[in-house]
């Protein structure tokens, strides 16, 4: 396939490069584009230098365009690299709640990428995370409610993110001033329960994000969810704490059972020996960990578990890799 990225020299960007190579992606020919300012960098994929390209303002001959340059490149821009012929996998919001677009994690329904009509999106790196884990379970056991913290890496807001993170820690540790740019409050040695634009109904645009896209990639429109994030001082991979409560008995052994079995899933649940999902573990991994998975002591049928999984991955670069590649 003749692939293009756009907003290549990105976090998530440089991790789509990293991907169609580990992978062994059949790449025919891979073009990269970004802004001006990126622009001339080179990149070198498969022992060969890249130029990076401006992303221009019409089609780009590819079969594949993998674009991850923010919402307003996207909608500008996509219909125009979709109706040359391309099929382009859209990792902003700019497509996801479009009816007639295909909103695809691979390992739940892939069979919605067949359905597209130039244009698939890609979920919300805080949403892939916790379906991976949560559709094997809902498929078993029937899963009616869902209520999930999260715990979200600095690189949810790109480079920038996590650049800030290590300057100003820098900053806190040599004793100066503690700034923020990318974040509405310093990041280093806090946690901030502010992710994206506050709704009228008092969440925020990252937790209704979780809520309206489960249920699009699920089919199930009226599966009640209700989501807290939370950005926390990591680098990369977020973790969530979920409680779901279930239509038909589950325990955790059977959950266990089930999770063990599940694509993309890994489950790391060994308390006696200290063994549970992490960032620290679970960063640079194609599968999410799953863990500490126990009943749930304030409901009936219901069940306690932590994920944590790499943002930069599954929560974006793989997962559309893995688009990609049922396309083929």
């Amino acid at each position: 396939m003749r692939v293009a990225i756009v907003g290549a020299t990105g976090a998530v960007g440089k991790e789509l490069i990293k991907v169609l190579e580990e992978r062994d992606f059949p790449v025919s020919e891979l073009r990269l584009f970004a802004s001006p300012r990126s622009a001339g960098k080179t990149v070198t994929f498969r022992g060969e230098p890249l130029t990076v390209e401006v992303t221009p303002e019409g089609p780009i001959p590819a079969d594949v365009v993998l674009a991850s340059a923010g919402g307003g490149v996207s909608k500008k821009l996509a219909p125009l690299w979709s109706s040359a012929g391309a099929v382009v996998v859209d990792n902003s919001s700019a497509w996801r709640y479009d009816p007639e677009v295909p909103l695809v994690i691979p390992e739940i329904n892939p069979e919605s990428a067949r359905a597209h009509q130039g244009i698939i999106a890609n979920p919300n790196c805080t949403t892939a995370i916790l379906a991976v884990a949560l559709w094997p379970l809902h498929k078993a056991f029937g899963a009616t409610h869902v209520v999930v913290s999260t715990y979200q890496a600095t690189s949810g807001a790109g480079a920038e993110g996590m650049q800030e993170l290590l300057d100003e820690t820098r900053n806190h540790l040599e004793g100066r001033p503690v700034g923020h740019k990318v974040f509405q409050h310093p990041i280093p040695f806090n946690v901030i329960p502010h992710i994206d634009a506050f709704q009228e109904n008092g969440y925020t645009r990252e937790e209704m994000k979780v809520v309206w896209e489960t249920r699009k990639i699920f089919g199930e429109p009226e599966m009640k969810i209700s989501c807290t994030a939370v950005r926390i001082p990591t680098l990369r991979a977020h973790s969530e704490a979920a409680t779901v409560l279930f239509e038909r008995p589950v325990t955790p052994e059977a959950a266990r059972a089930v999770l063990e079995e599940a694509p993309g899933v890994e489950v790391v649940d060994e308390p006696e020996r200290n063994r549970y999902p992490m960032p620290l573990s679970a960063t640079g991994k194609w599968d999410v960990e799953v863990g500490r998975i126990r009943k749930n002591l304030a409901f009936g049928n219901a069940l306690d578990f932590f994920v944590s999984g790499d943002q930069l991955l599954k929560g974006a670069a793989l997962n559309a890799v893995q688009i990609a590649e049922l396309l083929l």
